[in-house]
């Protein structure tokens, strides 16, 4: 918790001032009652005494005091909501070597399957859009809150061909940047980048990853697959199959992620790549809010001070 007003806290410190006040008049009442009568005497001019819950009010009010105190102060929490108008494109290399196996039952699949589940933690307010690459980047799905036509675009992705991960890049940044938010400013948005290779072809894509940053979309890059993992492939001139090793390339994808301004990782299984997605969307889906907290300080102030009244009037005949 924070404070937008935080001097006002130092009214904290006349609350013991108050204290010691209160014992003086406490002290001066019984003197003068001492005075009034013997002390042998006392039981008998005043024989029902509230004894020391006639303190509890004062306790009451004086917690109501500093609650309004600390309202005053304007106290404040952060709490995650939903990014407002933000648009995600998920992008997913489905270049031929996802059909590599060493991620079961294949890395296609796997990718498939954690895309579901990120569209499934992404906050409904959030506009998600599919986009999957080998050498030609393709649009499946525009940023849209329609989730079912999301899920309907995950199934569509099929694999072949090589990567050219700077081109899907430079396509997912025009799409994004067509996004409107509140007034003229555009949306936020975050590109998430699945890959489980080199890019083969295209442009840098650390450099398409830059641009993408200078105008604030940050590339979080995911890269997916072993360094042992294979597929069989036809062997050159069309006699018999051929296997080639299809390892990820996490050196760039991590370039990309941090000349964006955004995180990278990898997942080596599915269930690695299924936490690496919830994490990211419940990141890039919510954003840290500051919330003020003094309606509810004030409020608990005033139910001090009835409860305190309350207790006044019960045991003591008087509110204070």
């Amino acid at each position: 918790m924070s404070f937008a007003s935080p001097l006002v806290l130092l009214g904290l410190l006349a609350l013991p001032l108050a204290g010691l006040w209160y014992l003086g008049v406490q002290r001066d009442r019984r003197r003068a009652a001492e005075a009034f009568a013997a002390p042998q005497l006392l039981a008998s001019v005043a024989p029902s005494r509230p004894g020391a819950r006639r303190h509890a009010p004062m306790v009451v009010f004086a917690l109501a005091l500093a609650a309004l105190i600390v309202g005053a102060a304007r106290p404040q929490t952060t709490v995650a909501v939903p990014v407002e108008r933000a648009s995600i494109m998920l992008m997913t290399d489905v270049s031929g070597s996802m059909l590599a196996n060493d991620i079961a039952p294949n890395r296609l699949t796997a990718a498939r399957r954690a895309a579901q589940r990120f569209v499934d933690g992404v906050p409904s307010q959030v506009n998600v859009g599919v986009m999957a690459f080998n050498q030609v980047p393709r649009v499946l799905q525009s940023p849209t809150r329609d989730r079912t036509a999301i899920r309907s675009a995950l199934d569509r992705m099929t694999s072949s061909g090589g990567t050219a991960t700077g081109d899907a890049v430079q396509a997912a940044v025009r799409v994004l940047g067509t996004a409107t938010g509140t007034g003229a400013k555009r949306a936020p948005a975050a590109i998430v980048l699945l890959s489980d290779g080199f890019s083969t072809r295209g442009i840098d894509p650390v450099a398409a990853a830059r641009a993408a940053g200078r105008l604030h979309i940050p590339v979080y890059t995911v890269a997916l697959g072993t360094p042992g993992g294979t597929i069989t492939v036809p062997r050159p001139g069309g006699s018999g199959t051929v296997t080639r090793h299809v390892p990820p390339d996490p050196g760039t994808l991590a370039q990309m992620a941090t000349v964006s301004g955004a995180r990278s990782y990898t997942a080596a299984d599915a269930n690695r790549l299924s936490a690496v997605y919830q994490r990211l969307g419940s990141q890039l889906g919510r954003k840290k809010e500051r919330r003020e907290l003094t309606a509810g300080f004030a409020g608990g102030a005033l139910v001090l001070v009835l409860v305190g009244a309350a207790l006044s009037l019960r045991w003591l005949g008087r509110l204070i």
